[in-house]
């Protein structure tokens, strides 16, 4: 799957010099956390979180009143509170690898380009929904959790099987196994009932069953 198939179209901007004020009303209007900074030639410049809203904000403990406050943040601009060094990928880059800069990176979004031209974002929440579709959390079904061996056909006869018995995949991701001998998968299966589905666990060769639950 491709970023751009995912990614949320036209993002909300803003630019640097923007208030802090302006950047706080707009992420509340537009419920979002993550904001995309393009410069005046429309160049992504930076990106400012939730996060670096409230680190431009006065502490708690200041002893400034609401309209002090409110001055101080519209005299504070984006450019001084924004993430410069922003990473970024390309429209057609895979789902996987933006998923794996954002866990290895530790952040929460990445903006989308088309090559200099800013055209979408996506963030930790669009990747939450892809693992519940790939899990396959909103179909009905018995989820069955298992490691099976790591060898060339394995899991082609795992779902050979299970089709010769009427059962119809409509999910299926594979992990890491508890070792190299073996991956564990996960798969989302309709028309078998659970004692069904657990005779087939049972009479598969070398299957290790952790769950299995409709």
């Amino acid at each position: 799957m491709l970023v751009k198939r995912v990614m949320s179209e036209n993002p909300v901007v803003v630019h640097p010099d923007a208030s802090i004020s302006e950047v706080r009303s707009l992420m509340e209007r537009e419920k979002v956390g993550h904001i995309p900074v393009l410069d005046k030639a429309g160049a992504l410049a930076g990106i400012i979180t939730r996060k670096d809203v409230a680190k431009a904000e006065p502490s708690a403990a200041t002893s400034l009143d609401v309209h002090e406050i409110g001055y101080l943040l519209s005299k504070i601009t984006v450019k001084t509170a924004m993430q410069k060094n922003v990473v970024s990928v390309d429209e057609n880059e895979v789902i996987e690898e933006a998923a794996r800069i954002m866990a290895d990176r530790a952040i929460g979004c990445l903006p989308i380009m088309r090559g200099g031209l800013l055209v979408g974002i996506i963030t930790d929440t669009d990747l939450f929904r892809i693992f519940v579709d790939a899990l396959g959390a909103r179909e009905a079904g018995v989820r069955i959790t298992c490691d099976i061996e790591e060898k060339p056909g394995q899991i082609a006869k795992l779902a050979q099987t299970i089709a010769e018995k009427g059962g119809n995949i409509v999910s299926f991701i594979t992990f890491d196994g508890r070792d190299r001998k073996c991956r564990r998968v996960t798969l989302k299966i309709q028309g078998l009932s659970l004692a069904e589905i657990e005779a087939v666990a049972k009479s598969f060769p070398g299957l290790v069953c952790e769950d299995i639950r409709e």
